[in-house]
């Protein structure tokens, strides 16, 4: 697994801090821009956006002799030109340093939801979108056969959407505002709440959120306050994945700043999904794929000398049950005779660095 070159993953750094750093542009966004008008010989300042259909939407903003807004003016056209500098650094990180880019869908869906608040609001990326950017996080370049996806999955956890006190726009909005073709699901429960959302080519958003109580409300969406008019499918073992994320970009237009699972936790709860799809069709489809994205984890934390991290969470996950255990035995049994070495190798090393003891799955 061939390493990504450090200037390239000091450029993924510094991509991060200057979209964070721009975060003010939802008043005025970079695709925008200010226009002086004049009228009975006074000039003010018009913000001209376009509308997606070959024509503009006018806001005013206030007098040209206004020292504030002329300050904001100067201040949009330095980000202006930071904007390119950001394009510039995404497509170098991908075309020539080895990163990942996300489909143009998958990143403008996420793009949107990130200006809703989404990832304000605690959200999660995870799923394929997610994986696409360990690349970026481990330093290291992962083949594209394993990161192809035909879909969008984030997650809320429950307590935080009922006490955030706040919520994003409607759902069905923002993901119109990408493609107005994209519909609600009706839910398989037959409940009107809908917690996933497809366009007219098949691309589907899904709404996850965490279950720790009993299974029978897996097939009921639950209510989430702070998810605009959406709800969210329960699924067990989603709140070891969310729990401690980490922040990093999807390289998408000028960076997209995401917060995905810890790369370990990943790699762990793929075991544990993968031994629980269904046989046949897309069940097998997607199990193949858990095992596949698992794997490359394992060689990615073994690679990077990141084998405590993966210890840790390991035994966090075993220490939960018997269920967690059968699911941990059942997915590394499917590894390959030489993926189920290498986690074992990065196991027993990094129970040696934590000091832990740690029960093999084999």
């Amino acid at each position: 697994m061939k390493q990504i070159d450090l200037v390239y993953q000091t450029m993924l750094a510094e991509l991060g801090q200057r979209s964070l750093d721009a975060a003010w542009t939802a008043d005025f966004p970079p695709e925008g821009r200010f226009t002086p008008v004049t009228v009975k010989g006074r000039t003010y300042w018009y913000f001209d956006i376009p509308d997606g259909q070959g024509g503009k939407t006018r806001r005013y903003v206030g007098p040209a002799d206004d020292q504030d807004i002329a300050q904001r003016v100067e201040t949009h056209k330095r980000e202006k030109d930071d904007l390119r500098a950001r394009r510039r650094m995404v497509s170098s990180l991908t075309r020539e340093g080895g990163m990942i880019a996300p489909d143009s869908m998958s990143g403008d869906v996420i793009e949107a939801l990130a200006a809703g608040g989404f990832f304000r609001l605690r959200g999660v990326l995870i799923g394929t979108v997610a994986f696409q950017t360990y690349s970026g996080i481990l330093g290291v370049r992962l083949p594209m056969a394993a990161i192809l996806t035909g879909d969008a999955d984030v997650a809320q956890d429950y307590a935080v959407s009922s006490e955030v006190d706040d919520s994003l726009p409607p759902i069905l909005e923002l993901v119109q505002s990408v493609d107005p073709t994209f519909r609600p699901v009706p839910h398989r429960s037959g409940a009107a709440a809908s917690s996933a959302f497809v366009n007219g080519s098949g691309y589907r958003v899904e709404f996850l959120t965490t279950n720790r109580g009993s299974d029978d409300c897996l097939d009921q969406p639950a209510k989430m306050p702070a998810l605009g008019g959406a709800s969210a499918d329960p699924l067990r073992f989603l709140d070891f994945l969310t729990r401690d994320p980490v922040r990093t970009m999807l390289l998408h237009k000028s960076g997209v700043p995401v917060t995905v699972p810890d790369p370990s936790r990943y790699a762990v709860h793929k075991l544990i999904v993968a031994s629980r799809r269904q046989y046949g069709g897309q069940g097998s489809v997607k199990r193949n794929k858990d095992i596949r994205q698992a794997a490359l984890l394992f060689e990615a934390l073994q690679q990077t000398r990141r084998t405590s991290d993966l210890a840790l969470v390991y035994n966090e996950a075993w220490e939960r049950g018997h269920a967690w255990q059968e699911g941990i035995r059942a997915g590394a049994g499917m590894l390959t005779d030489e993926d189920r070495n290498r986690l074992g190798d990065c196991l027993r090393a990094g129970a040696m660095q934590i000091g832990e003891d740690i029960t093999m799955p084999f």
